[in-house]
């Protein structure tokens, strides 16, 4: 036989014979041990808020506005866990003079008020006085429409009036 079929049949025969033996060790002592591995999360409660400028425009206390209120609209949108019911607080502003909401310009005041509701019934304050609207549907940002108005019969100087109300969401 030549020398390289006895390599050849040597070679088969190691193949073979590892086998074997790789096939003795991994059945001997076959055995198979179990366990669970416990996963968990939790799913928090999260808020994120931003708000829209309500921005009334002129207000001419002269003609349009001698007795007339002026209305304007604004919206702060809060995006939460799916499923949290969020309440969502508006305070009395920068200017505040007890509870009444005031825009300033230099030390002048014009009074205004912010609502729930387009027929500007319900005040919208802060605790009792917040909206809490119904159970987020999903993350999903949700817009709410602030209503505001500018009773009339206010006799102030002509300026630029503004004021800062902080929006809060309570999760």
């Amino acid at each position: 036989m030549s020398p390289t079929k006895r390599l050849r049949r040597l070679g088969a025969a190691l193949a073979i014979a590892g086998g074997a033996t790789l096939f003795w060790q991994q059945s001997v002592g076959a055995g198979i041990a179990t366990a669970n591995l416990s996963v968990t999360a939790t799913v928090i409660t999260n808020c994120t808020i931003s708000t829209a400028t309500l921005a009334f425009g002129n207000y001419d206390p002269v003609i349009t506005h001698a007795s007339a209120s002026l209305d304007g609209t604004g919206t702060v949108s809060i995006a939460c866990t799916k499923g949290s019911t969020t309440p969502i607080d508006l305070g009395l502003g920068n200017n505040a003079s007890g509870s009444t909401r005031r825009m300033a310009s230099g030390s002048n005041y014009l009074t205004y008020e912010l609502y729930q509701d387009s027929g500007r019934t319900t005040v919208w304050g802060t605790g009792a006085a917040g909206l809490t609207p119904a159970a987020a549907p999903s993350k999903v940002a949700r817009d709410f429409t602030v209503y505001g108005r500018i009773p009339g019969a206010q006799d102030l100087p002509a300026g630029s009036y503004s004021d800062s109300v902080n929006a809060t969401v309570n999760f």
